[in-house]
């Protein structure tokens, strides 16, 4: 899908906060409403096909168990609530974000337009929280964890998040996953070390989809099921 920028205009910034791991804005260029983090952009609305994606093949790959639970690591600008939100497979949906000002962009600002009806589904839940911490210390688990809170393995949003993506880190993604759970990872480009490391951590069926873009290497899901 084509970005539709009206090119003639500079991008308007609509909300600036500093949160604790460094500033956040959010802000609007033509059509589209951009998040970025410390300078660095992170996503838009002008898609949201990999996103999806996250979500549809993290339940293609369970089996039949009823209702299964999804943990969304990010809230983004919505995509993958919205679309786990208007899947009825889903028995309970539970987001971790930790910049408040994403929450409420999403609560009462420009973007409750594209999460308005996810956010008031009664499966849905929001949590305030750091997803490596939540991942390292919650007793809770999950039947498919959708983790998108940086651009890849690679390219981490803050220095902290590089943990998630090592072999300690994903055996703590492996505890929240129930015998059986999938663990789905959004990237912007394939990674086949991250695959590895997936290996060595001990998941299985460690396998990659990808989303071709316009220009470019395709965006990633990593996909990995815990033992049952």
């Amino acid at each position: 899908m084509p970005h539709r920028y009206d090119t003639h205009d500079a991008p308007r910034v609509l909300d600036r906060r500093q949160g604790p791991h460094g500033e956040v804005v959010l802000r609007r260029h033509g059509e589209l409403l951009q998040i970025i983090a410390n300078g660095c952009f992170l996503m838009d609305t002008s898609d949201g096909r990999s996103e999806r994606l996250l979500v549809d093949a993290a339940r293609d790959a369970l089996d039949d168990r009823p209702g299964p639970s999804v943990l969304i690591g990010g809230l983004g600008v919505g995509f993958s609530l919205a679309h786990a939100a208007a899947d009825p497979h889903w028995g309970g949906i539970t987001v971790v974000e930790r910049e408040r000002a994403v929450i409420d962009w999403h609560l009462d600002g420009p973007l409750s337009a594209l999460s308005a009806d996810a956010l008031a589904d009664p499966r849905t839940r929001v949590l305030e929280a750091d997803l490596v911490a939540y991942v390292n210390e919650t007793s809770e688990t999950y039947d498919a964890l959708c983790l998108d809170i940086d651009n890849g393995p690679g390219w981490t949003v803050t220095k902290g998040n590089d943990s998630l993506y090592s072999t300690s880190g994903l055996a703590s993604c492996a505890r929240a996953l129930r015998p059986g759970g999938v663990l789905a990872v959004w990237s912007a480009q394939p990674s086949p070390e991250f695959e590895g490391t997936l290996w060595n951590a001990g998941f299985q069926q460690v396998r990659t989809e990808e989303v071709p873009v316009a220009r470019g290497v395709p965006d990633a899901v990593h996909l990995a099921v815990r033992p049952g």
